[in-house]
């Protein structure tokens, strides 16, 4: 089953369930939105048991495509999580999964604009696996996670590399701008994936591949993540787990490669869809 959402930003939204035919239907008779506070294995298991083309064609019509489930309590990171990236960035096998958030504010639709300010000069890219969580989590074993798993999506995690590494702190200080987190276009349910541990992954800018890679190539997998993060916190039902890049991102290139006004990035994962965005001077608000 694939979930999808649209409207403005601030606005409602239509929650959508794609049919085999790649048609939204709407789903607002079910539910008022797909987001963490609807968000359950019951709701899942009602949207399964219901034929798409009973529900009418969704009126997308010129309508933004939003991410797939409402902004949601949390999105955490992990950090290193590809064999072939750790070596891109000459950096160790982390023996434990890197942890570290981004702001909730980052969170927008897949092909939602890139936001560069002024004070930008190292803006970089990384197309993601993205886990949804189902229902919360809390101290559950590996055997466990996929219970708690509602499904994936396609995310660019995008970053200001100079916040990031150069201006001390947390990494959290360059992943949290507006609009750094594309999610979408839609969620796929566990069982629309054939094998989340491999999957295709793909990164072009202004038409160039940078990003060519596999979650096959990941350190920590899905289950391994759940369940680790779970021992130190509570997971929330609709909180996105960005699970770390393959190798080809812009501060790993010799010379480094970085995001400019009116470039325009390109995404994929298999079974996961596809993004686009633009990059865009922000002045502020």
């Amino acid at each position: 089953m694939k979930l999808s959402r649209y409207g403005d930003r601030y606005g409602r939204k239509i929650p959508c369930i794609i049919d085999d035919e790649g048609v939204p239907r709407d789903a607002s008779s079910l539910v008022e939105d797909f987001g963490p506070r609807t968000l359950s294995p019951e709701l899942l298991d009602q949207l399964a048991a219901t034929d798409p083309k009973s529900l009418p064609v969704a009126d997308v019509e010129g309508k933004r495509l939003a991410p797939p489930i409402a902004q949601p309590f949390n999105i955490w990171c992990v950090g290193l999580n590809y064999s072939d990236h750790a070596a891109e960035a000459g950096l160790p096998v982390p023996e434990e999964p890197i942890l570290f958030n981004k702001s909730t504010v980052t969170y927008c639709g897949p092909n939602d604009q890139i936001l560069k300010s002024p004070q930008m000069s190292k803006l970089d890219w990384e197309v993601e696996l993205g886990i949804i969580i189902g229902k919360p989590a809390l101290n559950i074993t590996k055997d466990q996670a996929m219970d708690h798993i509602a499904g994936f999506v396609l995310v660019n995690d995008i970053s200001e590399r100079a916040w990031q590494m150069e201006r001390s702190g947390q990494w959290v200080k360059g992943k949290s701008f507006p609009n750094f987190c594309p999610t979408g276009p839609f969620l796929a349910t566990k069982d629309e994936v054939s094998d989340v541990q491999n999957l295709n992954m793909w990164l072009d800018v202004n038409g160039k591949r940078m990003q060519t890679g596999s979650t096959s190539t990941m350190i920590f997998d899905v289950t391994t993540i759940v369940s680790y993060m779970s021992e130190f916190t509570r997971l929330e039902a609709g909180d996105l787990i960005c699970t770390g890049t393959p190798p080809g991102v812009g501060a790993g290139m010799k010379p480094q490669v970085w995001l400019n006004e009116g470039d325009v990035v390109r995404l994929g994962i298999d079974e996961l869809g596809e993004q686009s965005q633009t990059v865009t001077a922000f002045g502020g608000v």
